[in-house]
């Protein structure tokens, strides 16, 4: 059976790739989608065409592109320990100039045609989420479970568009305490706790998924993204 949705890989700048999907429309608004530390795998790249075919024009930058790219990891040992030495290596430098070229390669595609773009990400991915609505001009971004977003809220009153963050009320990572910083230094934010979830909650391949919060939270972000980008 053939999808409706076509993807393909494309240069964001020299050397750096992205993973892109394009709705059965063939155009839409744009939305940056960001990985987590283990590249942009299978489920991202599932999350891309699931987005797509909700309209959107996603684009999944492949972030760690200097020192693996292209690189496509699973959620357990020795594939995440390179996961996590990825990371590390990635500057806060790399990072805001990936967000800078990513936000720009995806409002010149001509399947975006001036639309309006916005930014989604998971775990590191949702700090870049984050990170980009605070550096840019994308018109709205949603944070899921976004590791250290609560380091960054000195960035805090630079977000001018509409942001919503997802957290789980069991994170080992991000204490709830965290997500009352964040909610107090960003209070027009929509941010959404989830009881019983733990952190990866969204991700169907990791021993931490949780099913009703992923349905929940997916909604959630789809009306949100929703209000924010298909509006005339």
């Amino acid at each position: 059976m053939t999808t409706p949705v076509q993807t393909k890989w494309i240069d964001i700048a020299p050397g750096f790739a992205g993973h892109l999907a394009l709705p059965p429309a063939g155009h839409g608004p744009g939305l940056l989608l960001w990985q987590e530390i283990f590249g942009v795998n299978e489920h991202i790249q599932a999350l891309t065409a699931m987005y797509a075919l909700d309209g959107f024009v996603v684009l999944a930058p492949d972030v760690f592109w200097r020192q693996a790219p292209r690189v496509q990891l699973g959620y357990e040992g020795a594939d995440r320990a390179q996961a996590l030495a990825l990371m590390q290596g990635y500057t806060a430098t790399d990072a805001l100039a990936d967000i800078a070229a990513s936000v720009a390669a995806l409002r010149a595609r001509p399947e975006v045609g001036g639309r309006r773009v916005g930014s989604i990400g998971y775990c590191m991915g949702g700090r870049l989420a984050y990170l980009t609505a605070a550096t840019t001009d994308v018109d709205a971004a949603v944070a899921y479970y976004g590791g250290g977003i609560h380091g960054q809220l000195e960035r805090a009153p630079a977000v001018r568009c509409p942001v919503q963050f997802h957290y789980a009320e069991h994170d080992d990572h991000i204490p709830l305490d965290a997500v009352a910083r964040v909610q107090a230094a960003l209070p027009q934010a929509e941010v959404k706790v989830y009881p019983g979830a733990m952190h990866g909650f969204n991700c169907w391949a990791r021993a931490s998924y949780h099913a009703p919060s992923a349905a929940l939270a997916h909604g959630r972000s789809l009306a949100f993204l929703a209000a924010a980008l298909h509006a005339a």
